[in-house]
Formats: structure tokens, C-alpha cells, sequence
């Protein structure tokens, strides 16, 4: 039987260093990276970057020594879960859908996590700081709500989901 998958937190910007360290201990691993621009040094590079910030996922039988062996990389956080032997597991289902999409040579991005009725603010555009709550949301289009409860009266617009962040 195949172990389930496990999430590692990393402190910012580690899940590289981490990954690095724990393969070469032969842990079997998963990083989904996009390629994307960024900025280094006042140069922009395109270059993989981690469609997770801050995590990666571990496929390994975790008894107390591969626990500990895992706890020792450098850059680490912690493995999510409350104790060494009620780790929190991710289905093998998500992480085939998401492996097969980094695979798929399609252009990939990092989606903010949105449900219907959530209350949200945009990030960026005329509307910045403003929050609603998004009644429905696909990659083009949402509907973001602005209530004023004491009039019982709301008024909507469209608008792309990426500028969303849960409030």
C-alpha cells in the first residue's frame, strides 16, 4: 500500500532548500512550480516558482525516526498535523489533478481559494480595499456584492477574481 501525502511548511521562500535536502535523503516529494517572472536583483528572470508558497508535499511511511529525519531540514516549519502520528493528509486525487496540470504544458497561475457567499476585498484597481462578498466565481468573471445592511439594498459588479482575497 502506497503512503498518503503529506504537507511540509516551510518558512518563506524555503521550499526549494527543503526539497533539495530531503531528496537527496531519498524521501519521495512533490513541488508544483510555474514558470512566472520575477525580480532578482533589480533584473526580471523568468523562472520556476512554487504554485504553494510555502509548502510542498511529502509521500513517505512516517514512523518517529523518518519524523524526526524530516523535522531536521533546514528551512522547515513543521509537517502539518497535530503530533507525529496524526499527520494531516492530502487525497491522492488532488495531488494527481495538480501533478497533471504542472505536467500539462498549459499556462498555470496560483488561484486565490474562493467559495460562493464568502466575504472577500479586492487587492488591486479603482475598487482596492473594498469588501463584498462573492456570490458566484469563475476565472473571468465574478459577481462581488456590496451590501448596506441598514437599507436591506446591495449593489453588484463583474469582475475578475484574481484582484480577490478572503477578507
Amino acid at each position: 500500500m502506497t503512503p498518503p501525502w503529506r504537507v511540509l511548511w516551510t518558512r518563506s521562500n524555503c521550499e526549494q532548500l527543503v526539497y533539495d535536502q530531503l531528496a537527496a535523503k531519498g524521501f519521495d516529494l512533490f513541488l508544483p512550480t510555474a514558470e512566472a517572472w520575477s525580480r532578482r536583483g533589480g533584473v526580471r528572470v523568468r523562472g520556476p516558482v512554487p504554485l504553494f508558497r510555502s509548502y510542498l508535499f511529502l509521500r513517505h511511511a512516517v514512523d518517529k525516526a523518518s519524523y524526526l529525519e524530516v523535522c531536521k531540514a533546514r528551512g522547515l516549519v513543521q509537517i502539518l498535523g497535530e503530533r507525529w502520528d496524526r499527520l494531516e493528509v492530502v487525497p491522492d486525487s488532488e495531488i494527481a489533478a495538480i501533478q497533471k496540470v504542472v505536467h500539462s504544458d498549459l499556462p498555470i497561475f496560483p488561484y486565490p481559494y474562493l467559495r460562493a457567499g464568502q466575504r472577500v476585498r479586492i487587492t488591486h484597481g479603482p475598487l482596492a480595499d473594498v469588501e463584498g462578498v462573492l456570490v458566484r466565481g469563475n476565472p473571468k468573471k465574478g459577481l462581488f456584492v456590496v451590501s448596506v445592511d441598514f437599507l436591506r439594498r446591495s449593489v453588484a459588479v463583474q469582475l475578475d477574481c484574481t484582484l480577490l482575497e478572503a477578507a
